[in-house]
């Protein structure tokens, strides 16, 4: 299991020890000058991996990044390497659909302190020879962002005709447009915030007191032990999937309905069907996931305040962009409620950006940007489709 875990580059094994897909890209970023993080620490070297879908036109304007929510990765479509599912975004993604891979060069980066290729605690680190752990240096969303632009500068394009995400990819976006407005054409962050708000870092606390609590996590020190902290990786996920869905989702999709029996066991079986449901997510997702990049990634979300940069005031963060802005919520996202898209959109609104916003009847929850929602998409090509004739690829649309 050493050699799985702590090979967290897309040249060896990934965490599950599955050889990572044919189809990854790496490239090594900061090799010349270290990348300076928010904490005052710095990194260098770093390698990330991605993939990429279609074609770069020879004008190099025609690429859109897609940003990968909290445990998402690079594998927008499937085959995933780890449990050969298809890809998070497939609905999104392809020949027609609104991330038209016939006419954009699509790029998914996995984040810094991801553990599908990208640089992260699970990597070696080249003081000690050995997996960083928690000797990995804290991240935040602008560093994971900064990084994605040393990926795209080395691809030789000097703007991204559009930065789209959901959730944490959401945030991507909005750091993106903050950090580099020179780069970014268009803007689509859904299902986001422009900050973590108490009850999400409540959350997430929960998720990491699981995993730290797990006697298997060896203050991080686990690969070296060659064993993993399942259990408390598996409640951790369990926690964080029950934000991602609605009451009105869960209702309809389990009720009270009882799982494979006819009466209750009076035990602490899972005699019921969201229990058996929560339990399987929590345990497929140990198979794909890294412990100590869960307690690095959901660290980073939870520090996001985009609006602290600029002394508490959010709209100065959009001071400088020229990009135009399209916001999506959903009715049932309890996790990132429509208020906080629209605290965005009053931002964008005071500095004069071109931006348009939308709710989403849905009552899917958190999880509806993934989900099948013909509206959404309906939405989406319809702003890429105008801001791809703004940008003069008319051809491509």
């Amino acid at each position: 299991m050493t050699e799985d875990l702590k090979a967290n580059s897309i040249k060896k094994t990934s965490p599950g020890g599955t050889p990572a897909s044919p189809v990854d890209q790496s490239m090594v970023v900061a090799d010349k000058f270290p990348l300076k993080l928010s904490s005052g620490e710095h990194l260098d070297n770093i390698s990330i991996a991605y993939r990429t879908w279609g074609k770069l036109n020879s004008e190099k304007n025609n690429a859109i990044l897609v940003c990968h929510a909290l445990t998402g990765d690079q594998h927008v479509l499937g085959p995933h390497p780890q449990t050969g599912r298809p890809g998070w975004w497939e609905l999104m993604l392809g020949p027609g659909k609104v991330l038209d891979t016939e006419r954009y060069y699509i790029i998914c980066p996995n984040v810094l302190g991801g553990c599908m290729g990208t640089t992260g605690p699970g990597s070696i680190n080249p003081a000690t020879n050995k997996p960083y752990g928690t000797d990995f240096p804290i991240i935040t969303i602008k560093d994971m962002v900064s990084a994605q632009s040393l990926l795209i500068e080395k691809l030789g394009i000097e703007e991204l005709f559009c930065v789209i995400g959901g959730s944490m990819g959401g945030m991507q976006v909005l750091q993106w447009s903050a950090d580099f407005p020179e780069k970014v054409f268009s803007a689509i962050p859904i299902a986001a915030a422009a900050r973590h708000s108490a009850q999400n870092i409540a959350f997430h606390e929960v998720g990491r007191q699981a995993i730290m609590a797990d006697p298997e996590w060896h203050n991080g020190r686990f690969i070296e032990k060659e064993v993993s902290p399942e259990r408390g990786l598996a409640v951790a996920r369990m926690a964080a999937h029950i934000t991602y869905l609605s009451e009105t989702a869960l209702h309809k999709k389990f009720g009270r309905d009882l799982q494979d029996r006819a009466d209750l066991s009076y035990a602490f079986d899972a005699d019921f069907q969201v229990e058996s449901y929560l339990r399987h997510q929590g345990e497929s997702f140990v198979n794909r996931f890294d412990a100590n990049s869960y307690l690095y990634i959901t660290r980073a979300m939870d520090y996001f305040d985009l609006a602290q940069e600029y002394g508490g005031a959010l709209a100065e963060a959009f001071r400088n962009s020229n990009a135009r802005f399209c916001l999506v919520s959903f009715t049932s996202d309890w996790l990132y409620p429509t208020a906080e898209s629209k605290e965005i959109v009053r931002a964008l609104n005071t500095v004069a950006a071109n931006v348009s916003f939308v709710e989403i009847e849905s009552d899917k929850g958190h999880d509806a940007f993934l989900l099948d929602e013909p509206d959404l998409f309906h939405i989406l090509s319809g702003f890429l489709n105008g801001a791809a004739r703004h940008k003069g690829l008319e051809q491509n649309v």
